[in-house]
């Protein structure tokens, strides 16, 4: 942890969401398989998880190109859903099962420690979200998590997708607090060092999970963040919550 006098305290938690709050793979594999299943088709369906997740940042820079006008995140998502259902056996979805599909993203389920730990953080601090998701999708998810938010702030609102300076300005912006008294909280250094460009505290949560068992864990110097947590009981308990 690297501290400096000169910055003003933290005053507000920003949240990124999808892996950081929430445990997309799991749940997008879980949603896959009952839909397989009842269309008789067997398949490895975290991979699935895997490939629809790994069509989000192209898609987004499809639309910094222009090649795509400004999209929700509901709306790249199905456009990445419809490119992947025939490698996985689920082309004979119809336009009601697509749709139920891709609003899956409304249904994630938080980590085991999330509701606690924000729970804790928000005595001391403002939290809210900060999430490339949609509004309506990040008002769902708070909802089916019962994620003690006190605000829910999308890339949406601001016309731009993480991480894009706009959206961590326009973030301390609508919270009237600097950037400097804003802290990003995410399990994605890329996501962290861009907050912190633009002036933010960083808090790193370490999610070993997110991408299953085994898989690598993201490169990050030591000192280069202002916390790194084991979760977020662990951040908690780092910030006197």
């Amino acid at each position: 942890m690297t501290q400096s006098d000169a910055r003003p305290a933290v005053q507000a938690l920003a949240f990124d969401v999808f892996g950081t709050v929430v445990d997309w793979r799991g749940s997008i594999a879980d949603e896959a398989a009952a839909v397989a299943a009842s269309h008789g088709v067997e398949g490895d369906w975290e991979a699935f998880a895997d490939a629809w997740r790994a069509g989000y940042a192209p898609a987004m820079d499809r639309v910094r190109r222009g090649d795509l006008p400004w999209m929700s995140i509901d709306a790249l998502h199905r456009l990445i859903l419809d490119s992947i259902v025939e490698r996985f056996g689920l082309g004979a979805l119809d336009e009601d099962e697509r749709a139920r599909l891709n609003r899956a993203w409304h249904r994630l389920a938080p980590w085991a420690d999330s509701v606690e730990g924000l729970a804790r953080l928000k005595r001391h601090f403002t939290i809210t979200t900060l999430s490339n998701g949609n509004f309506s999708l990040l008002v769902d998810l708070a909802r089916h998590g019962a994620l003690p938010w006190d605000c829910v702030i999308s890339a949406e609102l601001f016309g731009h997708y993480k991480p894009d300076p706009e959206t961590y300005l326009g973030t301390a912006r609508l919270l009237d607090v600097a950037p400097t008294a804003l802290m990003l909280v995410a399990a994605h250094p890329s996501d962290l060092r861009a907050a912190k460009q633009q002036g933010c505290r960083t808090a790193y949560v370490i999610r070993k999970l997110e991408f299953g068992a085994g898989h690598p864990l993201p490169d990050y110097t030591a000192g280069e963040f202002d916390y790194v947590a084991d979760d977020f009981l662990d951040l908690a308990h780092q910030l006197g919550a």
